[in-house]
């Protein structure tokens, strides 16, 4: 692929509203990207955003920002979303549909106190199969597949809680990060129970928040003033939308994702430097540490064990924090971007993993529904 990255934002996060929208979000973390990239608004022919709550939002987005776009892009695979993009957008450069693609999202869902989730009103669709029954959602759908690990692999609640520990421990090191504070094993597992077998720090945090992103062409970033990242490989799958149609609990599509990315990346699992997974709750992670490859099916909880994914760690994950410690405003895939661009610019201070040339970044959407990835890497 010859398409680049050439500027990432965030906009204000954590709890920001109720006096800006989501769209005001993502205005204030496209401008902010654009700058870091050189670029306007005037330069913007691509755009591309999803929303959990706005019909049409990549209409919505354009006209706030008072840019005509000749590529659209309104992909929704909920959380794993703007990783798509990111492989979209890659596709639409190289094809020369067009030169500048602005990827965006916004929530205010913290604020709001609020979370749509699947069709609002009556109960239709595959919903009235699953709601009769009182299983909260998203929590219980991934509630089930713990159960399932648990029961499969003898996985505990412990080694779950290790996920939630060392993403609160890579947040210490970031300043912007909503939740900082110490976390330990037992912190966790003493934490209220939400669904069984997950507790209140097993899942993410509600905040506020948008982010942005700014592609281009490799022969259009040369003559800007940033380190481009380039887009290496890419790979999307699914597999079912209700976790009723889930075809086996304990395997998700980043199993089809990540090794496509990766073989049009030219590379293997070993070769990545830098992992940011989605985690909206710790025993996604789990499943997507054995999906991409880093441990065999059944594994992910001894993996954990010790600190593994904390800073100083064999291996980097989630080195902003994650949606566990450092946001999750609806959806998150926008931020794995983010920070692994950062993470190859050498930009992330105290957090920074020492000389990371490469990077996979992985967005998971649904009840374990959707999978993209995305493997990045660094020029010079």
């Amino acid at each position: 692929m010859s398409a680049v990255i050439v500027g990432v934002a965030e906009s204000d996060l954590g709890i920001v509203g109720p006096d800006r929208t989501e769209l005001a979000l993502q205005a204030q973390a496209a401008r902010r990207a654009l700058a870091e990239a050189g670029l306007t608004l005037a330069d913007v022919d691509g755009l591309a955003t999803a929303s959990v709550e706005m019909n049409a939002p990549v209409l919505r987005v354009a006209e706030y920002l008072g840019v005509r776009p000749t590529y659209l892009d309104s992909t929704n695979v909920g959380g794993a979303s703007f990783v798509s993009h990111v492989g979209h957008a890659a596709l639409a450069i190289e094809a020369g549909l067009c030169e500048v693609v602005l990827i965006t999202y916004g929530s205010t869902q913290r604020s709001q106190r609020s979370r749509v989730y699947g069709q609002a009103g009556a109960v239709r669709y595959e919903e009235q199969y699953e709601q009769i029954w009182g299983l909260p959602m998203p929590v219980g759908a991934y509630a089930l597949a713990a159960s399932r690990h648990m029961g499969l692999y003898g996985t505990t609640a412990g080694q779950l809680a290790e996920v939630a520990v060392a993403a609160r421990q890579w947040a210490a090191l970031n300043p912007v990060a909503f939740s900082r504070d110490p976390l330990s094993i037992e912190d966790v597992l003493a934490s209220p129970m939400v669904c069984s077998p997950l507790h209140v720090r097993d899942c993410c945090l509600v905040t506020d928040g948008g982010g942005a992103l700014v592609m281009t062409s490799a022969e259009r970033a040369a003559d800007l003033p940033g380190l481009p990242v380039d887009v290496l490989g890419f790979g999307e799958a699914s597999t079912h939308y209700r976790i009723m149609s889930m075809p086996d609990l304990s395997s998700i599509p980043a199993a089809i994702s990540a090794p496509a990315a990766l073989a049009r990346a030219g590379l293997s699992v070993s070769d990545i430097d830098v992992f940011e997974l989605y985690d909206s709750f710790t025993i996604t992670v789990l499943l997507t540490l054995e999906a991409i490859g880093l441990c065999a099916a059944g594994e992910g909880g001894a993996f954990v064990a010790g600190g593994r994914l904390a800073p100083g760690g064999d291996l980097a994950v989630n080195t902003s924090g994650g949606g566990l410690s450092y946001c999750h405003p609806g959806m998150f895939g926008i931020f794995t971007v983010i920070e692994a661009v950062r993470q190859l610019r050498g930009e992330c201070g105290e957090r920074q993993v020492t000389g990371a040339r490469t990077a996979l970044a992985h967005g998971t959407g649904g009840t374990l529904s959707s999978g993209a990835t995305v493997v990045l890497g660094r020029q010079g």
